[in-house]
């Protein structure tokens, strides 16, 4: 289960990179902003897994 999270944080990160990305070009804020959102998120769940790693080893 936990690589399944990594991943899951990993592509949370990348779409949100992409969506924040594709806002500045358009010039659409409220898309940038879901994406640095979702980067955030993305970053949230990844240090979740890191730390249950490190209580679990």
């Amino acid at each position: 289960m936990a690589k399944e999270e990594k991943a899951r944080s990993k592509k949370e990160q990348l779409r949100g990179k992409v969506k924040e990305t594709m806002g500045r070009v358009v010039g659409n804020e409220e898309m940038t902003a879901k994406g640095k959102a979702e980067q955030r998120k993305g970053h949230a769940r990844q240090a979740k897994e890191k730390g249950k790693d490190t209580f679990k080893g």
